[in-house]
């Protein structure tokens, strides 16, 4: 048994590193009250300090509670309502008297399931309005409630954010989102526009491109002069919420060809220029590539020997002139080859 003092202090070095919802909400003296008649099965032995780690394990420890516990600015009183009506009817039932400990282990469980189902359908971002804007250039309409740390966490999203790069093959579709991590209003207004061949966020080099209520920003076919940087500037009342920054690269199809078979021929080489053995086949470690001028000297022999015999294969089916020695007329008569024989013409 421990005293209301001890037990206190009990309570405190067991939640002090592991804070959540029930921690941030839940009075200690509430948390004292319920379980001040927890009851071991195995010894019989009422043990207020495993009532509390039950309570660290089921609460403070459950991802489920702590991301329900993420709700929108101002919502927090509403997670504490919520947690009271699940521990406080308990608390007064269980106030001095003995349960076992399979008891608080089901109703515990029960009581964090429905603060889960609750919690979740609470709105995560409240302003419905224009965001307010601190002196720093963040956004507050993205901040939740953080059931670790009891407070509300800020989106710190900057009003101009660092340029993001984007590459693009020529002719392929490339896309740029407006996306922020907060609520937008419904009377927002974007307004693209484009910095040609620069990466920069200097507004007097940018020009208008579109303007309206899309915040896709799509090119078909890319092409090298939309190479540049893209500025998406979400607007509300005239007053400017956030400015994002695309930086695009436009590779050109001759280079990236040339490039992709670089880098096949360079896989196919082994250190010190040896080709790489065929897929199944034994390994030729001692081929090395040939020079290019061991290149050059073969392929001019080759074709001086090609010519040579094209000239050889000429002059040898060339068509023979003869003469008969004996002619009764002494005219010389030309003959031409038929059939492999020599024919006379008279």
């Amino acid at each position: 048994m421990c005293t209301s003092v001890l037990c206190l202090v009990c309570v405190s070095l067991l939640f002090r590193t592991s804070l959540s919802c029930y921690q941030c909400f839940v009075d200690m003296q509430d948390s004292l009250r319920l379980c001040w008649g927890h009851i071991l099965t195995k010894t019989n032995v009422r043990n207020v300090d495993a009532c509390f780690r039950k309570l660290d394990r089921i609460f403070n420890n459950n991802g489920r509670v702590i991301e329900a516990g993420r709700v929108g600015k101002g919502y927090d009183k509403q997670l504490k309502e919520l947690l009271d009506a699940e521990i406080l009817p308990m608390a007064k039932e269980f106030d001095k008297k003995l349960n076992d400990e399979t008891v608080y282990e089901k109703r515990l469980q029960t009581a964090a399931d429905n603060f889960i189902a609750a919690a979740s359908k609470l709105p995560r971002e409240t302003y419905r309005g224009i965001p307010f804007m601190h002196p720093s250039g963040f956004q507050s309409a993205g901040a939740v409630y953080n059931c670790i740390t009891c407070q509300y966490d800020s989106c710190e999203f900057p009003l101009d954010c660092p340029v993001k790069e984007i590459k693009a093959m020529e002719n392929s579709r490339s896309q740029m989102w407006c996306e922020v991590p907060f609520h937008l209003p419904d009377d927002m207004e974007v307004i693209w526009r484009f910095a040609e061949e620069v990466e920069t966020q200097q507004v007097d080099q940018f020009k208008e491109v579109t303007a309206g209520v899309d915040r896709l920003y799509s090119i078909p076919s890319t092409s090298l002069h939309h190479q540049g940087t893209y500025q998406c500037e979400i607007y509300s009342g005239q007053r400017s919420i956030v400015r994002l920054y695309y930086y695009l690269t436009v590779t050109p199809q001759v280079v990236a060809g040339h490039t992709e078979l670089q880098e096949i021929f360079d896989l196919s080489l082994l250190p010190g220029g040896r080709l790489l053995p065929a897929s199944g086949g034994p390994p030729y470690p001692h081929l090395l590539l040939p020079s290019p001028l061991l290149l050059t000297a073969c392929l001019t022999a080759l074709l001086l020997l090609l010519f040579l015999s094209l000239g050889a294969f000429y002059w040898s089916s060339k068509p023979e002139k003869t003469s008969q020695a004996e002619q009764e007329d002494g005219d010389v008569d030309l003959g031409f080859l038929k059939g492999g024989k020599i024919h006379v013409v008279q």
